[in-house]
């Protein structure tokens, strides 16, 4: 047997050469435990114990919280909050556009060329904001293809199959109440909402940006609400107290748009009964929001 070999067989030999681990009792000296093992058990179980633990810690930064943490991932707060710098950041713009047409609109009077009386402050800011209205309107009307694809819905029975849809990276939704919900989603029995009770007067809130298509009293559902969202996202707000904002309005997350209340023929006490859509399907409001 030449040197290689023995020194192939003498590894070998190391690697699973058995070590015997006891446990005592200091002063009894009374063995309590007694494991038998050998280097080759200890890089196993070393090795299964790095993969499990590595699993574990994996699993928990993806379906914890955890992973806002990380860098790369984004939280909702963070989302909410940079939302928030855009809409404050286009006000200040706005704002400042109003205070530059009204220096310009002053320096003649300064200069003596006209008269204060002449110069109407307020009409210049109602036009700024009404040219930005103009701007910022969403076109709700439907195109060819989308008319033809509402057909082709309405003869299919789109109801079968879909109790959610994927989630939109670009939307993040709010709860419009907190309470405690007594009839969820259920695609079976055709109840394409979820139903949560509340105290009578407790504002309703936007869960998301988005434009009023539909705000009018209903005999079975009283006043109602309906808000359409971008990534094809609708959103419906049924038996309301009272309504806060009209078809047309441009609400934002969180929003107040109406009262919870108990109106229409199909009410049976103050609640909100809560519909999410998306693209013309159903889906469970408790996938993307929590209520409770």
């Amino acid at each position: 047997m030449n040197k290689g070999n023995r020194n192939q067989q003498k590894f070998k030999d190391k690697m699973v050469r058995k070590y015997r681990l006891v446990i005592e009792n200091s002063d009894t000296y009374e063995k309590l435990y007694t494991l038998k093992l050998s280097r080759w058990n200890v890089f196993v179980l070393g090795g299964v114990f790095s993969v499990v633990l590595v699993a574990i810690t994996s699993l928990i930064i993806a379906y914890t919280p955890l992973k806002e943490y990380i860098p790369g991932y984004e939280s909702s707060k963070l989302k909410k909050t940079a939302k928030d710098l855009v809409y404050k950041v286009d006000s200040l713009q706005r704002r400042l556009e109003i205070n530059d047409l009204k220096i310009q609109a002053l320096i003649p009077v300064l200069s003596g060329e006209e008269r204060a009386e002449d110069v109407r402050l307020d009409s210049i800011e109602q036009e700024v904001l009404r040219s930005s209205i103009m701007v910022d309107t969403i076109s709700l009307a439907p195109s060819e293809e989308d008319m033809a694809f509402r057909a082709e819905v309405e003869r299919a029975d789109r109801y079968s199959l879909f109790d959610q849809a994927v989630e939109d990276d670009d939307v993040v939704f709010f709860a419009p109440v907190t309470g405690t919900i007594t009839s969820r989603f259920d695609s079976k029995e055709k109840h394409f909402a979820i139903d949560v009770v509340v105290k009578k007067g407790t504002p309703v809130k936007a869960v998301a940006d988005g434009v009023v298509i539909f705000a009018e009293w209903t005999t079975e559902t009283g006043n109602v609400i309906i808000v359409e969202h971008p990534s094809g996202y609708i959103s419906v707000y049924k038996h309301n107290e009272s309504l806060n904002k009209e078809q047309g309005d441009l609400v934002r997350s969180g929003e107040v748009i109406a009262t919870v209340g108990s109106t229409g023929k199909l009410s049976s006490g103050a609640h909100l009964h809560f519909e999410l859509w998306n693209n013309g399907y159903p889906v469970n409001p408790e996938n993307f929001i929590d209520f409770e």
